[in-house]
């Protein structure tokens, strides 16, 4: 939202002069503009975007790929503030880990096959841009005060060379084979971070939240749980990603894959905060999630980043930091 500032007129100002003297200190500058960037959408709007989401739309949505391995700005995220972690909840009681045990460690994306909250709470995301093209990314539940947020990637949100806002926009957690076992839960509002666009997409900023409406009168989380999240929390940890890669070795984008290894720094390009790990997954995992203190036998971690970046084996999350936990609880009370 934005917010109207009264400023005194030059004839006021120029009548005071004689009053302040030569004395008087020049006015503040203004605030900087906050870096979240907020779009709305409304109840007819989410009418619409769910009738434009038929069987055959989602089946024939291009799949986002990640970005590809450039220079960052000079500028990334601030340095580390405190550590803030929101925990998850629990999923429905129908929906239960397969008991599966830990995979190895992969240097290619496998099917998760082990159930749990990930399987309800990851999910893919499909939306329309300017031009009529329809597309898919991932995104996984993230646990709020609005018990409806969700986190993906920037580029699945918001195009950073023009700014232009995606717009039919919708989360089909669960997502199978065409399948949409908890619904369609369509944006009421999507959050990006400014310097996402003011940078041109550099993906050290290359993260967004969007708010969900409800199904059948229930939120998203009370459908189906929600994944922890963390921010400014310690890095260099085992981490585990998941994402609907559309390869033909990932199931063309209809089933959930998982990747997982210890993390390392990005640093392939100067400027970069990201890290990341030896697996890659392909596009329309764009989004999906980055989770450590992750448990394989329920499916639950927090949430430390979002897949973003490819280069050759590897794939990269954006830290979430300070901005981003700005980001988030905007998001959360919107």
């Amino acid at each position: 939202m934005r917010r109207a500032i009264t400023f005194l007129s030059a004839i006021t100002v120029a009548a005071m002069g004689w009053t302040l003297g030569t004395a008087q200190a020049a006015p503040a500058p203004p605030p900087p503009p906050r870096s979240a960037q907020e779009t709305s959408f409304s109840a007819e709007q989410q009418r619409s975007a769910l009738r434009f989401w038929t069987a055959e739309r989602l089946r024939t949505a291009r799949d986002v790929t990640t970005l590809r391995q450039t220079g960052a700005s000079a500028a990334g995220p601030s340095a580390a503030g405190p550590r803030v972690t929101v925990p998850p909840v629990s999923g429905p009681k129908s929906v239960s880990s397969s008991g599966a045990a830990p995979s190895v460690a992969a240097s290619s994306p496998t099917p998760w096959t082990g159930g749990g909250l990930i399987g309800t709470t990851a999910g893919k995301v499909f939306f329309q841009n300017a031009s009529g093209g329809t597309f898919a990314c991932s995104a996984t539940v993230a646990n709020a005060d609005n018990k409806s947020v969700v986190l993906t990637a920037g580029h699945c949100v918001v195009d950073a060379g023009t700014g232009e806002v995606y717009r039919n926009w919708v989360f089909i957690p669960g997502y199978a084979n065409g399948n949409r076992p908890f619904g369609t839960f369509t944006a009421r509002s999507l959050f990006h971070l400014g310097q996402y666009v003011s940078t041109r997409g550099d993906a050290n900023w290359d993260l967004a939240f969007a708010v969900m409406g409800q199904v059948n009168g229930r939120s998203l989380v009370d459908t189906v749980g929600a994944q922890g999240i963390a921010f400014n929390s310690p890095t260099g940890r085992h981490v585990h990603s998941f994402g609907y890669g559309g390869s033909a070795a990932e199931g063309n984008g209809e089933r959930l894959n998982h990747c997982e290894g210890d993390e390392y720094p990005d640093a392939g390009r100067p400027g970069s905060t990201m890290w990341g790990i030896d697996c890659v997954q392909t596009g329309g995992s764009s989004g999906g999630g980055f989770l450590a203190d992750f448990d394989t036998s329920n499916g639950g971690g927090y949430l430390v980043g979002n897949i973003s970046v490819s280069a050759g084996n590897n794939e990269y999350h954006p830290t979430l930091g300070n901005e981003a936990l700005d980001l988030y609880r905007q998001a959360g009370a919107a």
